[in-house]
């Protein structure tokens, strides 16, 4: 009987004995890609995300840097000012009291030399609560700024001013509290001194010493207590545009279960910029010693006071510049911490994220986050002061 079957024998077909080793299939052509993770976003001046130490200090920096022109006017406008009206009135004063001393009778001159010296005190009294007014509204704007370049703006100086000039008086609010509180605990301090020193002999002598170092210890130990958990009171004002009282429990909540680190993270930043401003300034000032030298090399009387008038101009000048540029640094690292601990206790980035994606996809439904959202405040129901700007 004839075979028609197909069948061929395993030799022909090129297979031997041995077992085949299993060949892999190749993958479908739409087979999907293996998942990768995708950072967030930096739409701006820093990474949508809880911050390092580094992203901290080097957003700091980077401020200045990104937005210069209405950030480093107004603060060398306001610097400018404040040393003016301080250099001013503390000048006028000391002259007028030195006048009125030297010319006095000597019955007289022990009380109005009393007098002289309360006038100055004073008035550095009152350089200082300048300072500090002018130093809280600078570090109120520059929140500002830190607050939109986390979101990829950039506001011009009228812009900021406008934002701004709304919460002004809640500044200068807060800058009064600040202002008598440490009044009053200077005074009490004096006080206290006083009465060790009223003791009289060697006791009272050693107490009222005592008392002194004492009380310095505690002044800066209770200062950089409140400080650092008051520190974010300025951004709450301008920022979420908080009323005073709120703004404080605000700051107070954030930096509450972060301290140390707040605290750690501020101390290190004013570190870094005095003791950068402190190298710029000191090789200033011996060269400027040096060039007076130079001018008048003859020891002439009148060359002499214009050397020494033009190098003061010059330094005040020179200080006003450095000193805006460090304020700026020193006001742009509690926004960073503000927006950081929001980040970290409320969720805040995915709220910044969802606002950013929304506007870059045309999508001006969603509100500003800054004004809404925020498990602990409560928020104003004002629109946002930058649609404008």
């Amino acid at each position: 009987m004839s075979n028609n079957s197909p069948w061929q024998s395993p030799d022909s077909a090129g297979v031997t004995g041995e077992p085949q080793p299993y060949a892999p299939q190749e993958s479908p052509q739409f087979a999907a890609p293996a998942p990768s993770w995708t950072p967030p976003p930096k739409p701006g001046l820093i990474p949508l995300r809880p911050m390092t130490l580094g992203t901290i200090l080097s957003a700091s920096l980077m401020v200045l840097r990104r937005n210069p022109r209405p950030i480093f006017g107004l603060s060398l406008i306001i610097m400018g000012i404040i040393t003016v009206l301080s250099l001013v009135l503390v000048g006028i004063i000391t002259v007028s009291g030195i006048d009125r001393t030297l010319s006095a009778s000597e019955a007289d001159a022990a009380t109005i030399e009393a007098g002289a010296t309360a006038g100055v005190i004073l008035a550095a009294l009152f350089a200082v609560t300048l300072s500090l007014v002018g130093g809280s509204i600078l570090q109120g704007i520059v929140s500002l700024e830190v607050a939109r370049g986390a979101v990829g703006e950039k506001l011009r100086l009228r812009g900021l001013w406008n934002a701004a000039k709304g919460r002004l008086w809640a500044l200068i609010g807060w800058s009064a509290l600040v202002a008598i509180a440490t009044f009053i605990g200077i005074v009490v301090f004096s006080f206290v001194v006083a009465l060790f020193f009223a003791i009289g002999g060697t006791a009272g002598t050693v107490f009222g010493v005592l008392a002194v170092l004492a009380g310095i210890v505690i002044g800066i130990a209770l200062m950089a207590w409140l400080g650092t958990f008051l520190a974010l009171v300025p951004s709450a004002l301008m920022i979420e545009r908080l009323t005073l009282g709120r703004a404080i429990r605000r700051s107070w909540s954030l930096v509450s279960g972060s301290f140390w680190r707040t605290f750690g993270i501020l101390a290190l930043i004013i570190v870094i910029v005095q003791t950068v401003s402190s190298v710029v300034t000191a090789p200033l000032s011996f060269i400027g010693g040096l060039g007076v030298g130079l001018l008048n090399p003859t020891g002439n009387e009148d060359t002499a006071v214009a050397a020494f008038i033009g190098l003061y101009i010059l330094t005040v000048i020179l200080s006003v510049a450095i000193g805006a540029v460090t304020i700026i640094i020193q006001s742009a690292a509690p926004a960073l911490l503000y927006i950081d601990l929001r980040m970290r206790t409320e969720g805040f980035d995915l709220e910044l994220t969802r606002f950013v994606e929304a506007r870059n996809a045309g999508d001006n439904s969603v509100a500003d986050p800054y004004l809404t959202g925020g498990s602990t405040a409560t928020h104003s129901s004002e629109p946002s002061p930058y649609a404008a700007s």
